[in-house]
Order: structure tokens, then C-alpha cells, then sequence
């Protein structure tokens, strides 16, 4: 029968127990992990620079040449512990292994933190036996503990998504299931092992059995900042937006100058492109392709790139005016009307003040529906949160500046200062709309636009348009 994995990684962090985890795997025929096989200070165990005829040197250079020697001089199933500051590249690599077996060790926390805190202490990071045991308190420090707990939630995100975009699925083990000698035969049935044992490895001992807060030198304050976190991340701003492109096609380069903007739809495009112009007398180039905009970048050192944000309601206004009203999206603005009720002005209808801002209000309503993933309609890069815009131009590369549209002739005339050149005067923003948004902004408007855009909000610090 073929083997259903060639190696295993046992994801973990330092204090969770993988010590003891690995020494009961070792009791497994059939199964040899290595240790901490791709730790950057060491190869396996603390001190050692050297494993299966590979060093720490020739590691570095390539480090799958050791996964690959791993497997050839294995019998059975080899496998090594890897934490979130081990090698990237092996992390890259194995996530994307289906041959590799993923075992996901966890633990609370703030047991880790402490733990580990007292190991730093005593200097003692095994026990073997009890009469060896030194013993310490933690001091408990909240901006510590938030930092590693950050960095636990991130690897751990990694992780899944790792695993969820190449469908596969891990064999998730807590802290408190190591000495369950049933979870680890299940365990090794999910490797592919058929051999089963009848303890836990005696080798190591629990180091510090007492209650977490007989632990730590200051309890109370601990305590305090416990409560303070948001343990169940209540606070996040749900993202249920799909990811948008790089948007390459759509930037601008002055003529001469090596000054790129890289616009975000519905903002002050026009007006900047003409700035660009009037800048070096001539039209900006555009049509890039990722070919053409890495020869643009690599042809203009010192180059500098910008985009301009503007306020999510003003955007919101400007994407209603320009893709709805004038009928642009002439099947969206269809569906709008007829599904989700917008009460968009009929074939030769002209809408007054009052229904321009009836109309306006619902469509940012439908828009808090749509970026949250509830409607049929795509979420467009007309209306697509600006963050959303950021984070797909990260995939190239991000603005050098980030511009708000209320300090565009200040901030585009330093840019220009700095690469020598001599600021034109911005032109005027002549964006056609049927009412301008200061005749229709009201508290409603404002509310309906923070409900829609919450993370850019949350993201840029925005205040109400009108204050």
C-alpha cells in the first residue's frame, strides 16, 4: 500500500508543548522527528550545526537540499518542528506540499507567554525530573503579551489560508491532548503509521503545574489586561470583499519627470492627470502593462509614486454620478432599481434636489449590502473600498505617498519640489454631477456612508465630509 505522506511539519511555537510532543512521536516505529530542523540559530536541537552530513552553512544557501536528505535517509516517516520564525522558504514550500503531512499544535496563550517568561528566567526549558526543577514567577507585561499574541493569530491565519487555497486539511492537537496516548495513536493513524504504543514518552516532565495566576509576580494586573483584550476580536471590521487586481492599466507617468500616480477610480483623476500635463508640458504616458511598468521604474531611479484618497461619502457621490445616473452601468443601474429598489430617475425623468438625495442614500445602502458580500451585483473598482484598491496595488508594489484629496496643491507641489522640478497650479475639479454633494449632505448621508465604508474609515481616520 503507497505511502499516504513522505515527511510531516509540526507547526507549533516555542512553549506549547512540541518537546514533549515530538518525544512521544519517537516512541512510533515508523516515525523520527528531527527537531527543530529549519531554526535559523541551530539545526535540530540547541547547538547543533550539522544533520545528516548537511551544515548550518550549506542550510542557509538551500535549505530544501535537507528536506530532500531528510526523506532519503529516513526509514520510515521523517518529519521536524517549525515556528513562525523558522525559514520562510520552507514554509513556502511545505504549505504547498500536498506529499507533507501537517500536524497544528496549539495552547492557550497566555499559559505560552508565562511559560515562556519563567523559561527565560530560570534558564530551564526541559525537565526531565521534578528534584531537577528550578523554579521562578513571570512578570507580566501587557504590551509583551499583545505583541505575542499578534504574531500566534497571524502564523495561525497563515496557516489556514495556506491550507484552505490548496485543499488540504491538518491534524489540529492542543496542549492538553500531548499525554493522551489515544489522541496519538489517532495521530499517527493520520500519518499513515501503523503502529500504535501504549504511553506517552516518560522522557520530559510538566514544568510548571500551578495555577496561571501563582505563576506571575502581579496577577491582578494581569487580570486587568486580560480583560481589556478583545479575546473573541469583536472589534474587527468584517472583510467579505473580493480582492481586487493591481489596476496597472489605469496608472500615469509624467512625460519627464519620474513622477507616477497610481489613481483609485473615482477620485480626482482627471484633475491630476491634467496637473501632469501642465507639469512637463506634455500628455503623461499610460496603457502599462506589468512588463512596461517595471522597465518605467527600472529606466527612472529616484522615481516617486503617489495616489489620492478621497473621503468615502465624496467617492461614493462621485461613483453614483458617473456610473449610475448617466447609465454607464446601464444593466446594473437596471437591476438597482428593479431588485433593490435605488429610485434612479426614469428615461427622461430629471430628478430635483430631494429625489437626487432619495436615490443617493439608497444606493449607499445597497453599497453596505455589497461590499459585505450580500448582493448579486459585483462590487465594482468604481465603489470597491479604497483600502481594497490599496491592497491589490500592493501585489506590485504600494504609493510611495498616499495624497488627501484636500491637500493635493500643497502635497503635489512638494513632490515636485523634491525631483527638482517646478509646481503648475492645480486645475480646477470639474467633475460633471446633476447636484453637488453640499446640497445634499445631511447626518443620514454621512451615517449611511460610515456603515458602507466602515473599514475605510477605520483605515484612513476619516471624519464626517461636512465637518
Amino acid at each position: 500500500m503507497p505511502k499516504t505522506f513522505d515527511y510531516f511539519v509540526l507547526f507549533a511555537e516555542m512553549r506549547t508543548g512540541s518537546n514533549f510532543l515530538e518525544a512521544s512521536l519517537n516512541e512510533f516505529p515508523g516515525i523520527h522527528c528531527y527537531g527543530e530542523v529549519f531554526n535559523p540559530h541551530f539545526i535540530g536541537q540547541k547547538d547543533k550545526t550539522r544533520l545528516l552530513g548537511i551544515s548550518i552553512e550549506e542550510r542557509r544557501d538551500d535549505p530544501l537540499r535537507l528536506l530532500a536528505r531528510m526523506q532519503e535517509k529516513t526509514e520510515g516517516l521523517p518529519g521536524f518542528r517549525f515556528f513562525h520564525d523558522h525559514d520562510p522558504r520552507v514554509l513556502a514550500h511545505v504549505l504547498n506540499d500536498p506529499r507533507c503531512a501537517k500536524v497544528i499544535l496549539t495552547r492557550n496563550p497566555i499559559d505560552s507567554y508565562v511559560s515562556r517568561k519563567i523559561a527565560a528566567e530560570t534558564g530551564q526549558w526541559k525537565l526531565s525530573d521534578l528534584k531537577h526543577q528550578r523554579i521562578a514567577k513571570a512578570a507580566f507585561d501587557a504590551e509583551e503579551f499583545e505583541d505575542h499574541l499578534e504574531r500566534l493569530q497571524a502564523f495561525q491565519i497563515e496557516l489556514l489560508h495556506g491550507l484552505q487555497v490548496t485543499g488540504q486539511t491538518a491534524f489540529y492537537i492542543a496542549y492538553e491532548d500531548v499525554q493522551d496516548v489515544a489522541v496519538l495513536n489517532g495521530l499517527a493513524r493520520f500519518l499513515g503509521v501503523d503502529a500504535r504504543i501504549e504511553a506517552p514518552s516518560a522522557a520530559l516532565k510538566k514544568q510548571n503545574p500551578q495555577e496561571i495566576t501563582e505563576k506571575v509576580i502581579n496577577p491582578e494586573e494581569m487580570e486587568r489586561a486580560l480583560a481589556r483584550l478583545d479575546r473573541f476580536n469583536l472589534s474587527r471590521t468584517p472583510n467579505f470583499e473580493p480582492r481586487r487586481g493591481q489596476a496597472i492599466g489605469s496608472f500615469h507617468a509624467a512625460a519627464r519627470t519620474p513622477l507616477l500616480y497610481m489613481p483609485i477610480q473615482m477620485g480626482p483623476e482627471a484633475q491630476v492627470v491634467e496637473w501632469l500635463r501642465r507639469l512637463d508640458d506634455q500628455d503623461p504616458q499610460g496603457g502599462f502593462t506589468y512588463k512596461t511598468i517595471r522597465k518605467w521604474k527600472r529606466d527612472n531611479p529616484g522615481h516617486r509614486s503617489f495616489t489620492v484618497l478621497r473621503h468615502p461619502l465624496q467617492r461614493a457621490h462621485a461613483a453614483f454620478c458617473q456610473t449610475i445616473l448617466t447609465g454607464r452601468y446601464r444593466s446594473i443601474s437596471t437591476t438597482l432599481s428593479r431588485v433593490y429598489k435605488v429610485p434612479l430617475p426614469q428615461e427622461g425623468e430629471v430628478h430635483d434636489l430631494e429625489a437626487h438625495r432619495e436615490a443617493f442614500l439608497e444606493f449607499l445602502r445597497f453599497l453596505k449590502g455589497n461590499l459585505a458580500g450580500q448582493s448579486s451585483i459585483r462590487v465594482d473598482n468604481a465603489w470597491a473600498s479604497q483600502l481594497a484598491v490599496l491592497q491589490g496595488m500592493a501585489q506590485l508594489s504600494l504609493p510611495d505617498v498616499l495624497i488627501r484629496e484636500e491637500d493635493l496643491p500643497e502635497s503635489l507641489a512638494q513632490m515636485a519640489e523634491k525631483l527638482g522640478c517646478k509646481a503648475p497650479e492645480l486645475p480646477e475639479n470639474d467633475e460633471a454631477v446633476p447636484f453637488a454633494l453640499a446640497e445634499i449632505c445631511d447626518a443620514e448621508l454621512e451615517r449611511a456612508a460610515q456603515e458602507a465604508y466602515q473599514r475605510d474609515y477605520l483605515a484612513f481616520g476619516f471624519g464626517p465630509w461636512a465637518g
